[in-house]
C-alpha cells in the first residue's frame, strides 16, 4: 500500500503527497510553465549530462518517457491521513501483518534481523512495521512506471526542483547497474522497493546486505530492509532505546505540556500521574520523553521517546508515525491499544476545514485548508485552547469549533 507525505522534506515511503488540492484534466494540462514536454526533456538531458550520468544511461532510461496527466491528478487528490489515528491503526495494524511480522523476525528472516540490529542499533520490530504498512512485506511494491511518474511530476509545476532531482538519481541508480529502466516499477509517486524508497534515499542509503554485488530493493529483502535501517541511523535512531509506550494519563494534568515537541523525563510524568498502560512499568528515571495524544486527552495516550523522532522524519503525518510506531510496539509484543477515556467528539472533514478556516482568519498558520490535522493545526488549536480557558491537548472538537 502506498503512502507518503512530503510536507517536511522528500522522504521515503510510499506515495501519499501531502495535500488534497482539487484538480482534474484541464488543472493538469495548464500547469506546465516551461513550454512543451518535449522541449523540457531536452533541456533535462542537458541536467542529466552535466550531473555525470553516461549517454547510454540517459538514452535508456528516458528512451520512451513521456508525460501522464493521470499522475497530476492522482498528485491532486490525497485525503488518507484526515482519518483518525483509531480509523487508521484499527485497518492498517491487521492481525495477518502482525503474524507476518512476528514470523518474518523469528524465523524466515531472523539471521537477517539480528546482522541489522548487530550493524544499525535498530530493532527487527520497527524495520517490520514499516515494511508490512508501505508493501505488505514486499508482495505490492507497484506497477506503474516509475521514470514516466518522476519525468511527469518533474515537468509539473507543483514540485518540479523535488522530482527532477528524484529523475536524476533514477538514472544514477540506472548508471551504477542496480537497475535497468525496465525493472524499474513501483507506485504513481515514484518509489521504489519494499519499502518504498524514492531514488535519492535508494542512492545515498541503499545497500548490498546480500553481498551479489547489487543493490536491488525490489527483489532483495536483506537489501531493502538493511538499506532502511541505513537510513534511520543516519537520522540518528538511538540504540537499545524505546520509541512508543502506550500509558494512562489522569482525569487531570497540565495539559498544554502534552504536546510532541515537549520533552521531559519520565519521572515529571509519573509525578503528574502517569501510569504504564496495560500494568507495564514506567520508570521514574531522567529518559526524556513527550506525551502524544492523538486523539486530545480522552483517547488512547503514549509516550513518545527520541527515536519516535525518526518516524516523523520518515513520514511527516502524525497519523501515519503514531500507526507505525504502535505496529512497531505490537509486533514486539505488546498489547491492543486501549480506546482511551470517553468519547472524543471527532470533528468531520467539512468541520475541520471550517475550522482550519477560522483558525486562518485569525492570524494562524495552518498550513493547507485540506481537513488534516497536522502539527500546524494542533499547535494552533493548542494556543486558542488556551487562550479560551479549555484543556489545552491540542486536538480539536465539536467543543472548540461552537466556542469559536
Amino acid at each position: 500500500m502506498a503512502l507518503r507525505n512530503w510536507t517536511r522534506k522528500p522522504l521515503l515511503l510510499a506515495a501519499l503527497v501531502a495535500g488534497s488540492l482539487a484538480g482534474g484534466p484541464a488543472l493538469a494540462q495548464s500547469c506546465h510553465p516551461e513550454g512543451s514536454f518535449e522541449g523540457w526533456l531536452q533541456s533535462f538531458r542537458k541536467d542529466a549530462a552535466a550531473a555525470g550520468i553516461s549517454e547510454n544511461a540517459i538514452a535508456a532510461g528516458l528512451q520512451g518517457v513521456r508525460f501522464d496527466p493521470a499522475i497530476v491528478q492522482k498528485d491532486r487528490a490525497q485525503g488518507v491521513f484526515s482519518q483518525t489515528f483509531l480509523e487508521f491503526s484499527d485497518r492498517m495494524v491487521a492481525q495477518y501483518r502482525l503474524d507476518q511480522g512476528k514470523a518474518n523476525i523469528a524465523k524466515k528472516y531472523k539471521s537477517v534481523f539480528s546482522r541489522i540490529e548487530e550493524t544499525f542499533g535498530v530493532p527487527g520490530a520497527v524495520i517490520s512495521s514499516f515494511w508490512g504498512l508501505e508493501t505488505d512485506f514486499g508482495a505490492n511494491i507497484g506497477d506503474g512506471a516509475t521514470l514516466i511518474s518522476l519525468a511527469t511530476l518533474a515537468y509539473d509545476c507543483r514540485r518540479p526542483e523535488l522530482f527532477h532531482d528524484q529523475l536524476i538519481a533514477a538514472l544514477k541508480i540506472i548508471d551504477r547497474g542496480d537497475l535497468s529502466p525496465a525493472e524499474m516499477r513501483g507506485p504513481w509517486a515514484g518509489e521504489l522497493g519494499q519499502v518504498q524508497f524514492l531514488p535519492m534515499h535508494y542512492l545515498d542509503y541503499g545497500i548490498d546486505f546480500d553481498g551479489d554485488g547489487h543493490i536491488n530493493l525490489l527483489k532483495s529483502s536483506p537489501d531493502a530492509l538493511a538499506s532502511a535501517a541505513n537510513y534511520m541511523a543516519s537520522l540518528g535512531w538511538r540504540r537499545g532505546e524505546p520509541w512508543l509506550q502506550e500509558v494512562d494519563v489522569p482525569s487531570e494534568l497540565p495539559w498544554e505540556q502534552a504536546d510532541i515537541t515537549i520533552e521531559l523525563p519520565r519521572s515529571q510524568w509519573v509525578a503528574w500521574g502517569v501510569r504504564g498502560a496495560h500494568e507495564s512499568k514506567l520508570p521514574a528515571d531522567e529518559l526524556t520523553a513527550s506525551l502524544l495524544l492523538p486523539m486530545g486527552r480522552n483517547g488512547p495516550a503514549f509516550l513518545a521517546y527520541q527515536n519516535f523522532n525518526i518516524y516523523l522524519e520518515w513520514n511527516s503525518s502524525l497519523v501515519y508515525s503514531t500507526t507505525a510506531a504502535y505496529f512497531a510496539t505490537r509486533i514486539a509484543g505488546a498489547p491492543k491499544v486501549r480506546r482511551g477515556n470517553g468519547p472524543v467528539n471527532n470533528l468531520s472533514g467539512a468541520q475541520l476545514k471550517q475550522l482550519q478556516q477560522a483558525l486562518t482568519k485569525r492570524g494562524y498558520d495552518v498550513g493547507k485548508i485540506d481537513g488534516i490535522i497536522g502539527l500546524q493545526t494542533r499547535a494552533a488549536v493548542k494556543d486558542l485552547q488556551m487562550k479560551l480557558g479549555l484543556p489545552a491537548d491540542s486536538y480539536p472538537t465539536t467543543e472548540l469549533l461552537g466556542r469559536m
